[in-house]
């Protein structure tokens, strides 16, 4: 007995029904890329900017005394050096420093990295430390001084390069996605192999191509996105898949 040659709606109702079912996530990913995008030009941005910008405007307390009160001032602390720990291993670095202030205050910051100050500390040294929001900023000592991680600073061209990321992102998976929903028979050239793969790759790289020279360079944030859109398009168009002859 003859097998039943199976109809062309047969053999195309598996490959709808898998297209379909990655068409979906593809648009939900796309959804969140854009709310994470939105997110960083509308709240993270602004707020990194405008903390930045307070910290560079604040004048010097009264007070000396170390205090966890959450003030716009700058407080000068003068604390002992209780430890150190100055370690890089592999991908982890640790840079912290435990200070006290009598017997009254105790804690551990982390420094911007090894130098030019932790190297040098030991237990029982002095060092002056500048506060901020209850949080110290920098340590210095015989005129030396050091960044702590919670200090400020202007590097919103990162935060750009983030937020262009997300937003090509988004742009990827929704096109990519509309396609397998509108045409699940007929969505080539956008498929993950090749095209889809190299977009995403050029597209992590311009995104951060672009932020890296910007802040080394100071430029504005906003000079990130001007330059990392249109590259990315020019990547677009550059990996697009040629019609074979």
């Amino acid at each position: 007995m003859r097998s039943r040659a199976a109809t062309p709606q047969e053999t195309t109702a598996p490959r709808t029904a898998t297209a379909r079912r990655t068409g979906v996530p593809l648009i939900l990913l796309a959804l969140a890329s854009a709310v994470a995008c939105w997110l960083v030009f509308a709240r993270w941005l602004p707020s990194d900017g405008e903390r930045y910008r307070a910290y560079r405007a604040a004048e010097p307390c009264s007070s000396a005394a170390p205090s966890r009160v959450d003030t716009d001032c700058l407080s000068t602390w003068h604390l002992t050096v209780e430890k150190t720990v100055n370690r890089t291993a592999g991908k982890e670095s640790v840079h912290d420093a435990t200070l006290t202030y009598g017997d009254s205050w105790r804690g551990t910051v982390h420094l911007d990295g090894s130098g030019p100050l932790l190297e040098r500390l030991g237990p029982g040294d002095r060092v002056t430390a500048t506060a901020w929001h209850g949080e110290i900023m920098v340590l210095a000592e015989d005129g030396v001084r050091q960044d702590t991680l919670e200090t400020p600073r202007d590097e919103l061209q990162m935060n750009a390069a983030v937020g262009v990321l997300a937003g090509l992102l988004a742009a990827q998976c929704l096109v990519f996605g509309a396609v397998r929903l509108v045409g699940p028979l007929d969505h080539e050239p956008l498929t993950w192999e090749p095209y889809g793969r190299r977009l995403l790759f050029s597209m992590i790289g311009v995104s951060f191509a672009v932020g890296l020279p910007a802040v080394w360079t100071g430029v504005p944030w906003w000079t990130v996105p001007l330059a990392a859109v249109p590259l990315a398009v020019c990547a677009a168009l550059w990996f697009r898949p040629r019609p074979r002859r």
